[in-house]
């Protein structure tokens, strides 16, 4: 599933691009995605897309009379490309642009949205989301007062929307592993300084994951780049096994929450 890094990437990509074109057509070959996409939808034709923005993993393409709010599920991808490029069997959505290019949405699993939220308010999908992980809202403090009392291991609080958004389990791997914290330490019994450490590794971890991603916008437009994980340097994550970068003891990999997790037993505690 792409994790917050490649979503950011995706919005760098397709932001010089679509903002300030107008939609001249959406086109929805297939409406059943994870949920189905909504007639409403339509109300973007028309539209000069103001703004492409973020937020969690979800993208938004912002107009004067609401957004479509796009969730690119475990397999989806955008691509820019030139108007008259046939779909594939998998391209369940084209945003037609006045410039003469089509924005499309593939997705081989299905399990990506499509939503429309109309000028006024905030969709449900966002309403109760945590603060964004590269803002001035997620602080030490922050995840202090999140962290009193509670006995989730950590590795499932950070990965928790509702605590931070976008931490998902690669990201949470390396950044538990950069902070030398457990991924089992129950969260309400790390002390002040570590989940301290551990605020800032994060914000570090997925700052350097998104500079990576950058390097791939020079393909994003190419009618076969479809953007997705690029190359990362990873410490731990998939790495099971394999000597620990910092005391050579082999990592140890283990389920958490059904999710991978790769640590080193002597570093992390």
């Amino acid at each position: 599933m792409p994790e917050l890094p490649e979503v950011e990437v995706s919005r760098m990509g397709i932001a010089p691009h679509v903002t300030n074109q107008t939609v001249t057509e959406i086109v929805v070959r297939n409406p059943k995605l994870r949920w189905p996409v909504p007639e409403e939808i339509r109300h973007i034709e028309g539209q000069v897309i103001r703004r492409v923005s973020r937020r969690a993993k979800y993208l938004m393409l912002e107009t004067d009379a609401g957004y479509a709010i796009i969730h690119l599920g475990m397999s989806g991808s955008l691509r820019v490309l030139p108007t008259g490029i046939p779909p594939e069997k998998h391209d369940h959505v084209d945003l037609c642009l006045s410039s003469g290019e089509v924005l499309r949405y593939n997705d081989p699993r299905r399990f990506g949205a499509w939503l429309w939220q109309p000028d006024q308010g905030e969709h449900p999908v966002l309403a109760k989301l945590g603060p964004e992980p590269l803002s001035e809202g997620f602080t030490a403090a922050y995840l202090q007062e999140k962290a009193k009392g509670k006995r989730t291991a950590v590795k499932q609080f950070i990965m928790d929307n509702h605590v931070v958004v976008g931490v998902g389990n690669i990201y949470a791997n390396e950044s538990l592993f950069a902070a030398g914290i457990h991924p089992k330490r129950e969260v309400g019994k790390i002390s002040a300084q570590r989940l301290a450490l551990l605020v800032d590794e994060i914000k570090s971890v997925l700052a350097f994951a998104i500079e990576q991603g950058g390097t791939t916008l020079k393909d994003f437009k190419n009618a076969d780049g479809k953007p997705g994980y690029f190359a990362q340097e990873l410490q731990v994550y998939g790495k099971g096994g394999e000597p620990c970068p910092r005391c050579d003891k082999p990592l140890s990999e283990v389920k958490i929450g059904q999710r991978s997790t790769v640590y080193c037993s002597a570093c992390q505690t």
